[in-house]
């Protein structure tokens, strides 16, 4: 998901409103547009902690400036026709190479403090609503889907997955058929996916069918959902991983992920204990791939992973949840996460069009926002 930033700024059309000074001083233009060349590339670095700190001082200049007098650079600029309100989303772009998560949820923290964010967080509390025993016949009844639905499917048994393992199957009968002999050729492919499949988990074959059209949609629905259900809940993101090479190289188990983070939760797990409160935000999140995949296509295939990573934290609780408690967990957070994002499902196909388009980090979120916005003022 590169983000193409401009060679060149592009101006809006003079207007008649324009001072003769502002025309006649392209010093000041030209002043203003060296300290945004700070910014710009600072976010072409990724350089998350020097795009915060420039769009801070330009925030800390312009409270200077309404109680004195004189120009800011902000000002300065749009008084010329430049409208750099836009690029501050930018800064989101650059969290991908931090490794200070804090870091991450302050320059969200900043965006949503000057207004660009009125949604990040607005469902941080929906954890305390509802029934917490939550059935299979009372999944059921809520989602119109049983349990089996939302169950993550092992590649080649489901949907997608079964359609391309029926075509190489039949593509192989076909070359038999025409005396083409592919037997050595396969028995050395069928020897690398058992391989694959003993020590990988099947990782190098899913990898491979994430290329494939049908399965790289679903992809992108199940890191929609996660990416929606973060932000909703307040939990700062630090971007969306699509390429499977990347996922790889960077430690991601599957093809794809979202890195979200909590900083209750953080804290709670340096301190060796997990409230409840952050620990069911969490679940939501780390279900909420599963639970657009539902929504969207009537069952999951994806999200084996996540169940493996819920799993494994279920057992950092103390005292520890038993399998029932479990199980009644992860029903709870899934239909939580289904009706979160049912509730917003237009913020959903509008996240999942970007994704699709290659668009960045604050696209993405830029278009959740305004997704939102226009289904709020229908």
């Amino acid at each position: 998901m590169a983000y193409a930033f401009p060679n060149t700024l592009s101006l809006k059309p003079f207007s008649p409103s324009l001072t003769n000074k502002s025309l006649r001083s392209p010093s000041i233009l030209r002043s203003a547009l060296r300290e945004w060349k700070e910014y710009e590339e600072a976010v072409k670095r990724k350089d998350l902690a020097g795009a915060l700190r420039f769009l801070k001082s330009m925030d800390d200049e312009q409270l200077r400036i309404e109680h004195g007098n004189g120009d800011s650079t902000r000002s300065r600029l749009a008084e010329l026709g430049f409208s750099w309100l836009e690029r501050d989303w930018e800064v989101l772009d650059t969290c991908l190479n931090a490794d200070d998560m804090k870091l991450v949820a302050n320059a969200y923290g900043f965006l949503k403090d000057r207004g660009f964010l009125p949604n990040f967080g607005k469902f941080r509390n929906i954890v305390l609503e509802g029934q917490r025993n939550v059935t299979p016949t009372a999944l059921k009844a809520s989602t119109g889907l049983e349990v089996s639905k939302f169950a993550p499917k092992k590649w080649g048994v489901s949907g997608s997955s079964r359609l391309a393992l029926v075509g190489l199957l039949g593509g192989i009968s076909f070359l038999l058929s025409q005396g083409i002999d592919v037997r050595p050729n396969l028995a050395a492919i069928l020897g690398l996916a058992f391989v694959d499949s003993v020590f990988l988990g099947g990782s190098c074959l899913a990898q491979i069918s994430s290329y494939w059209p049908p399965t790289r949609r679903r992809i992108l629905v199940h890191e929609a959902g996660h990416l929606l259900a973060a932000y909703l809940m307040g939990c700062p993101i630090r971007g969306v991983i699509l390429d499977p090479i990347v996922a790889m190289q960077m430690g991601i188990q599957g093809q794809a992920g979202t890195q979200f983070w909590d900083e209750k939760m953080a804290n709670d797990l340096a301190e060796g204990r997990l409230d409840g409160m952050a620990f069911d935000r969490y679940c939501m999140v780390l279900f909420a791939g599963i639970a657009a995949e539902a929504l969207v296509y009537g069952e999951a295939e994806g999200g084996e992973n996540d169940e493996n990573l819920f799993r494994s934290t279920c057992v950092l609780l103390q005292p520890p949840l038993s399998v029932a408690e479990m199980s009644n967990q992860a029903r709870w957070s899934l239909l939580q996460s289904y009706n979160l994002l049912k509730w917003h499902k237009h913020a959903l196909r509008a996240a999942v069009k970007a994704l699709e388009s290659g668009s960045s980090t604050s696209v993405v979120i830029r278009r959740i926002e305004e997704s939102m916005a226009t289904k709020r003022d229908e």
